[in-house]
């Protein structure tokens, strides 16, 4: 960090996340925006996400009471892609007009052209998962810890399947409204409904998902969730019942580290928050956290001894009339790379 930064002067929007003077060589943790929804069925915007965030980062202050000296945190979030922002705009055009025609009763049998646009949306999918995935190879061989900064929850499977590529175990904690164990949803193989359908599908060296606020969910998903031992499901209902009933969150806390491994991989779909928090993002469902309680079951991570390798902030959506989503966001952002590199510090120091 370059020592003319002033962590208590007026944010310079440099164009890195937060302003922080670092390039990407210098930095311990690298953020890939992913400027994508276009398998999004419901509300649109997430693509805008990442640079909506990027743009408010700059408004935040740098202390924060769970690591010293925060603001030296050594940050660097890579350019947003114009050309899959390109992509990802026609293909929502053209998803959505795929999604009124299913909704309207439409098969996909009875239609070449759809059928043409799931291959292409597949194809598009891939591709952006595949140049991830080697990118994210590349920055975990050269010692920096990769993040993934959506956009829907599709993005970061290849970041996900870059971690199980090392051949070491690991887990995924998982906030979010939704569990996302759809198989092809809609259609889309690798539907934002999908990311751990897919990751459980396909990571071999994944020991455990541990979902915490599920709340909107299918029977297909309760019924694997419910055969398969990897998964394990914290249901929003479950930990409200359990607060009301005396339960402190505290113990919650504890019992959902208890199932996870010792290397920990964080997926934060932001609406696992309660509706006010981001009232633009994708799908919106009653209920949810604060974002101080999910801030504490992350740092208990660290005082329970867990390695953070690494994480995606997906689903902030956008409003034109105000930025409260993305400066709820950038706010998540934050913590999200503080308690990262609070578990950076520990573990350097133990190696």
């Amino acid at each position: 960090m370059s020592e003319n930064f002033d962590p208590n002067g007026v944010g310079i929007a440099n164009g890195n996340i937060f302003g922080f003077p670092v390039t990407q060589e210098e930095a311990n943790i690298v953020i890939t925006p992913i400027p994508w929804d276009a398998t999004a069925s419901y509300g649109k915007g997430t693509s805008e996400g990442p640079q909506a965030i990027l743009d408010a980062s700059t408004q935040l202050d740098f202390y924060h009471f769970q690591l010293d000296k925060a603001w030296q945190t050594k940050v660097f979030m890579s350019s947003i892609s114009k050309e899959w922002k390109k992509i990802n705009d026609d293909l929502c055009i053209r998803g959505m007009e795929y999604i009124r025609f299913l909704e309207e009763g439409g098969t996909i049998n009875n239609a070449t052209e759809f059928s043409l646009l799931l291959q292409e949306m597949h194809e598009a999918q891939t591709a952006l998962k595949e140049n991830l995935k080697e990118k994210a190879i590349v920055l975990i061989n050269n010692g920096q810890i990769p993040a993934v900064l959506g956009g829907e929850h599709s993005t970061p499977l290849g970041l996900i399947e870059a971690f199980d590529s090392q051949n070491k175990p690991f887990g995924i904690l998982q906030i979010d409204a939704h569990a996302d164990l759809r198989d092809a949803y809609e259609g889309f193989e690798q539907s934002h409904a999908s990311i751990m359908f897919n990751a459980v599908k396909n990571c071999k060296n994944l020991e455990k998902l541990v979902q915490v606020g599920i709340r909107d969910v299918a029977q297909s998903e309760i019924d694997l969730i419910n055969e398969s031992a990897k998964i394990t499901t914290f249901f929003d209902w479950s930990i409200k019942q359990a607060l009301f009933e005396g339960r402190t969150w505290k113990s919650i806390v504890d019992d959902i580290i208890k199932e996870l491994p010792q290397r920990v991989y964080i997926s934060f779909d932001i609406d696992g928050l309660k509706p006010y928090l981001c009232p633009n993002t994708g799908t919106p469902v009653s209920g949810g956290f604060e974002l101080e309680e999910i801030n504490y079951l992350f740092f208990s991570l660290i005082e329970a001894g867990k390695e953070i390798i690494g994480f995606d902030l997906n689903e902030v959506g956008t409003d034109s009339a105000s930025d409260w989503d993305a400066n709820v966001g950038a706010r998540a952002l934050w913590n999200l790379v503080c308690v990262t590199e609070k578990s950076r510090r520990i573990h350097a120091l133990n190696l």
